[in-house]
């Protein structure tokens, strides 16, 4: 009687035990995709998302390699060393698999359509020069948007160009801005002319000019960008786009005027009176304002000066 009991009691021991191990799996695996989800390893749709796929497969033979969000993080060592944060998002430095070093721009999830992110994408995908900066791949994974670029060491032009001491080694010399100025304008003219898409940045700004070993000027940011055709002497935009200070009047009204590349060159006329004015201040010791609020006397005051710098050093560089 004792062992026909038992032999009855086996198969519910195993049941229960076969239930608890299933249980226990079941919680795992819930937990695992928990953890994933917060990682960002497992997709989330976002409502841009099939916009940006259509756009990608249509340009499939233009943007760089694609890469995983898990990539990113490898690449990042997780977000170990953050280089700056902007409206759109935060950069981080890292390494790709080959040893180069590499700055990787994580875009916030916005409600938007994912313009930004396409603009950056279809724009630099298009550029080869010296003088513009090299996008080597790039990350879109459900909310997860990630641009990789080649890394400038020595930051953008805003760390210099607005410091006021001029011990602190972060002051540029006259020739050393005006090779900036003349790299930076000869992007522009790339931009410009020299694609078979024309680009016209519409945010030309010291922020958005970085600087690499040798302090060559690479124009950096196009998610503002607009792509043209080379015929199209005006462009069509929804809304004013740029930064307060560099933004050209008719971009900002349609009552001053056409937009048009024209544009980026008063952006990039106001970076350099900024430049030459910057530096005459750290020239001078004075400090009261790292800001741009030129009155008109100012205004003609720098413009003459910078006129003046930049013929004394294409009369120095002709000489020489």
């Amino acid at each position: 009687m004792e062992a026909s009991g038992s032999k009855r009691k086996t198969p519910i021991i195993a049941g229960i035990v076969a239930g608890t191990l299933s249980l226990l799996f079941l919680c795992l695996v819930i937990l695992k995709f928990f953890s994933a989800s917060k990682d960002g390893l497992l997709p989330h749709k976002s409502k841009d998302e099939p916009r940006i796929e259509a756009f990608l497969q249509k340009n499939g033979n233009l943007h760089p390699k694609r890469y995983t969000y898990a990539d990113v993080k490898r690449i990042t060592k997780s977000f170990a060393v953050k280089l700056g944060q902007g409206g759109f998002g935060a950069v981080y430095r890292g390494n790709l698999h080959d040893g180069r070093q590499v700055a990787v721009k994580m875009l916030k999830d916005t409600k938007g359509d994912g313009e930004e992110f396409m603009n950056e994408v279809a724009s630099i995908s298009r550029t080869s020069h010296v003088n513009v900066v090299t996008l080597l791949g790039f990350c879109l994974q459900g909310s997860k948007k990630a641009l990789i670029y080649e890394y400038m060491p020595n930051d953008s032009l805003k760390r210099y160009a607005f410091n006021s001491n001029m011990n602190s080694g972060n002051s540029l010399s006259w020739e050393k801005l005006f090779d900036i100025a003349i790299g930076t304008a000869r992007g522009l003219e790339y931009l410009h002319r020299g694609c078979n898409t024309r680009i016209v940045h519409f945010d030309i700004k010291p922020h958005n000019i970085l600087l690499d070993q040798d302090f060559c000027p690479k124009i950096f940011d196009f998610g503002l960008a607009k792509l043209c055709l080379s015929k199209e002497s005006a462009i069509s935009i929804a809304g004013a786009r740029g930064t307060i200070g560099y933004i050209a009047p008719e971009v900002y009204s349609k009552q001053f005027g056409i937009i048009s590349s024209k544009s980026d060159v008063y952006s990039y006329g106001m970076m350099v009176l900024e430049m030459v004015g910057a530096r005459d201040r750290n020239t001078s010791g004075n400090s009261e304002s790292s800001s741009v609020n030129i009155s008109l006397g100012g205004f003609m005051n720098i413009w003459m000066t910078t006129v003046s710098v930049l013929l004394r050093l294409m009369v120095r560089r002709q000489s020489s």
